[in-house]
């Protein structure tokens, strides 16, 4: 789901990241985060601190998309194993 040649978001994500819901007790749906598909999105991943993140593609078992570095969007992949708990805008 989602399309090849994407482009970034033209605008920063929010300032503040949204509050935590609960994780999820097993992999996150693709079918779950697809709703997210070109809109900003915070990542609460299992490890390591959370990020916004737009993404443009959902597949079986993983998210690409673009990651906010805090300066501008980079191109990024995700697993969706690696991810507690979403939300997005």
């Amino acid at each position: 789901m989602g399309g090849q040649g994407a482009q970034p978001p033209t605008a920063p994500p929010p300032l503040s990241p949204p509050p935590k819901p609960a994780a999820t007790p097993l992999a996150v749906d693709p079918g779950a985060i697809s709703f997210c598909l070109f809109r900003n999105t915070y990542i609460w991943p299992t490890f390591g601190p959370g990020f916004w993140f737009y993404p443009v593609f959902v597949g079986r078992t993983s998210v690409s998309g673009f990651r906010w570095t805090g300066r501008n969007w980079v191109f990024s992949g995700l697993d969706l194993r690696q991810i507690s708990s979403f939300s997005c805008f």
